[in-house]
């Protein structure tokens, strides 16, 4: 049976990477697409690591990893919104994610 969240991370870790390279080629912008390329495609890192958690502890922990970063990300999309680097239905489409 295939792993819903495990999908579904490695999913938006795609749209992550796709709006990084918008951000370089089109807008010019480094630093945060950087951050947000770093966070937004360890949630799926860090979900795929909980599969082979050596413990129950461990698998909580690198889920917990990856619930921050997605927090992070979050934070990063809020800000390219409220610069105007993305508009309002690229914000929501990903901040919904």
């Amino acid at each position: 049976m295939d792993n819903i969240v495990e999908e579904k991370s490695f999913d938006f870790a795609k749209r992550i990477v796709k709006l990084s390279n918008y951000l370089v080629n089109e807008k010019k912008e480094f630093v945060i697409s950087r951050q947000i390329t770093k966070s937004g495609t360890s949630i799926g890192a860090n979900v795929a690591e909980a599969q082979n958690a050596q413990s129950d502890k461990d698998f909580v922990a690198k889920l917990s990893i990856g619930l921050k970063e997605s927090r992070e990300t979050k934070y990063w999309l809020r800000l390219l919104f409220e610069t105007e680097y993305i508009n309002e239905k690229e914000f929501y489409s990903l901040y919904n994610d």
